[in-house]
């Protein structure tokens, strides 16, 4: 299978570093005033096997004589992914399109998939997630991945085409557990950030971690995920990766709000605007997700840290 990966920032860069491996690959992006080195990944030299371009055309032709890449893998934020589909929709329909988004959008409370799915009903969707930071998948780290695909049969094709020795990929075909776990650990690393940002200590971390986790999966169980995909790379792995690091933008951003410090706006941090959609998505549906909505709030700057933290610590004593 031919491949192209749509997106330039980081983390679609690595995963074109990491599939030029393999074979040519083709890298688009809206802006490419770069050569040799992507700044969103500094320190990553791109092999000789990736074709950067900022023309869609060139990107989906790109294959064996000329027949068009067969597999896109869609690296565009979520935020973002809404206007680009608006755009290109026609020309992504009727391919294999494996999101690399993580997050809900604000308008519509779709997940990418479901975005990609609605804009193109005659694609083969698919989603690649889980603990991963793009740095170390450029520089050939071992990184196991989940591929989700609804379609089994497509999606052992998928895990194929895309696992190298250093991506090692595991197959489910739970999309919407997969996507949630991906983009609800961001709302909940957002928080772990912010209680190491406000002096709040390790154990206090342990605490919205594990009580983060159990909002994940009982806002995914109601949407009718698999519990089971939770507990694995695509939830809890992604969780503990991104609540426990600084190179996670997200927990950076919470650390930022724990210490009341200002946070660069051009970095994206996609835990912002998953908090306020899951929160309103979790109020209308009756679902308890008080560490979300407080993520939300803080995010927005209703709340402080401390209120945020005095807020938690009054709910009703329950059994775990």
């Amino acid at each position: 299978m031919s491949v192209a990966v749509l997106g330039a920032g980081a983390f679609g860069t690595a995963l074109a570093v990491a599939l030029a491996a393999r074979g040519p690959v083709v890298l688009w992006g809206r802006r490419i005033d770069w050569q040799g080195e992507n700044p969103h990944l500094p320190g990553v030299t791109l092999p000789a096997g990736i074709t950067v371009t900022d023309r869609i055309a060139d990107a989906l032709s790109a294959g064996a004589a000329g027949s068009g890449a067969s597999v896109l893998l869609v690296a565009i934020p979520a935020q973002a992914l809404s206007g680009f589909l608006d755009a290109n929709r026609a020309v992504l329909d009727r391919r294999a399109l494996v999101s690399c988004a993580k997050g809900i959008d604000l308008a519509s409370g779709r997940s990418p998939a479901g975005m990609l799915g609605a804009a193109c009903p005659g694609a083969t969707v698919a989603v690649l997630t889980g603990p991963s930071f793009a740095a170390d998948i450029a520089r050939g780290l071992p990184t196991a991945l989940t591929l989700a695909c609804a379609d089994a049969a497509a999606g052992q094709r998928l895990q194929h085409a895309l696992a190298t020795p250093a991506l090692r990929l595991y197959r489910t075909t739970d999309v919407t557990g997969a996507e949630l776990g991906g983009a609800l650990k961001n709302v909940i690393a957002i928080a772990a950030g912010a209680a190491i940002g406000a002096g709040l200590g390790d154990s206090a971390r342990a605490a919205i971690v594990t009580r983060g986790f159990a909002e994940m999966a009982r806002f995914a169980a109601a949407r009718g995920a698999d519990p089971d995909t939770l507990a694995g790379l695509s939830g809890l792995g992604d969780l503990i990766l991104t609540a426990t690091s600084a190179q996670s933008r997200n927990f950076r951003f919470g650390v930022a709000l724990g210490q009341g410090a200002p946070f660069d706006p051009a970095i994206t941090v996609e835990g912002a605007a998953t908090a306020r959609a899951v929160a309103g998505l979790a109020a209308r549906g009756g679902i308890e997700m008080p560490i979300s909505a407080l993520v939300a709030g803080l995010a927005e700057g209703a709340i402080d840290v401390k209120q945020a933290m005095d807020q938690l610590l009054a709910r009703p004593l329950k059994e775990e």
